[in-house]
């Protein structure tokens, strides 16, 4: 499933606590496509805490507890990472992380804390919903097979890298624009991953960030800038998305794009990916301003005039996965949809 339908569906799982309908869920993935980074998502969209307890750290004692005596009697301390409604709230997620990669002894300590909500004297808090992840066998990390009845208690999902939310998440979080233009020009680099190459870098979604931070840290050291792009992406990739980079020197004004001025379109493919992924990140910067309209207006009209429709396409595509319905409202949508009529919209 690609992430915003992981997105959904974590979401609701999350408000089926309060009536009793929640389900244990399992996530799988390999490393770098963002399953921490999902939950984390999730748990903020309602405000509440997220306690990320990653398993392969841990020992069981660290989730049953240590025993304690009290006259004739042992009990267990509780450990305190645990979710506790007066300490955490009342509601949360409880994120078991790399549970694939937990020694069995750890793995079956959670069995009861999973199923029955419970481990020993403790119980979970009603409103705190359960979330594992882990990496897939084949993927190159530390796992262990999943006990039959430990993955019976869970519902199992497995997340793929998908470009278009990758780019609607990266323009609401300041990604650099010539770094979403790159991926929108090679998708396939979104996420490439050879278990059997054993790479130390590779590209992921998680990667891309650290790419774009190298990005903004040595930029200015151009004797750096490939080496550290290709320590974050890999050889290849990091070799790619520089020249894409060099290549945007050529790009046409966007500010003049956006005033609605007679731009020219570059002939250059890449260089027309790198002025749709700018565009769109000025249209989500742009949504709260009085401007907004007018800008969304020059934006489409300069994505009717692209000599190769399929960019345009993909240029109000994303636009619409960042600002949503007010663009469909705009006069000038309707006259680029009527433009593009005979080309199939889909999901990229």
């Amino acid at each position: 499933m690609r992430p915003s339908q992981i997105t959904t569906l974590l979401k609701r799982e999350f408000t089926a606590v309060r009536n009793g309908q929640h389900t244990p869920v399992m996530l799988w993935g390999p490393p770098g496509v963002g399953k921490s980074q999902i939950l984390f998502q999730v748990a903020d969209s309602f405000g509440v805490p997220l306690i990320d307890l990653r398993l392969s750290q841990l020992e069981p004692t660290d989730l049953r507890g240590i025993p304690f005596r009290i006259d004739h009697w042992v009990e267990w301390a509780i450990p305190s990472m645990l979710p506790n409604s007066k300490r955490h709230g009342s509601e949360g997620i409880l994120f078991l992380d790399e549970l694939t990669s937990a020694p069995p002894t750890v793995s079956a300590a959670a069995y009861q804390l999973i199923l029955d909500r419970q481990l020993g004297e403790y119980t979970v808090p009603e409103g705190w919903a359960i979330v594992a992840a882990g990496n897939r066998q084949g993927d190159r990390g530390i796992t262990y097979t999943l006990p039959a009845p430990l993955a019976n208690r869970f519902t199992h999902y497995e997340i793929e890298p998908h470009i278009g939310d990758w780019v609607t998440w990266a323009a609401h979080r300041s990604i650099d624009q010539r770094l979403i233009g790159f991926l929108l020009y090679r998708p396939e680099l979104l996420f490439d991953f050879d278990p059997n190459q054993n790479p130390l870098a590779f590209p992921t979604p998680r990667s891309w960030e650290y790419a774009h931070r190298a990005l903004q840290k040595f930029e200015d050291i151009p004797e750096l800038l490939l080496e550290t792009l290709q320590a974050c992406v890999g050889p290849g990739a990091g070799l790619e998305l520089k020249a894409f980079i060099d290549n945007m020197a050529q790009m046409p004004d966007v500010e003049a794009i956006l005033r609605g001025e007679d731009v020219s379109i570059p002939e250059a493919l890449d260089l027309q990916y790198g002025v749709a992924a700018t565009l769109v990140r000025r249209a989500v910067d742009a949504r709260n301003s009085h401007e907004a309209h007018q800008i969304y207006g020059h934006i489409l009209g300069y994505a009717t005039r692209l000599p190769e429709r399929e960019i345009g396409v993909m240029l109000v595509t994303e636009m619409f996965r960042a600002i949503g319905r007010p663009l469909l409202k705009h006069p000038e949508f309707a006259k680029w949809a009527r433009q593009v009529s005979d080309l199939m919209l889909y999901e990229r």
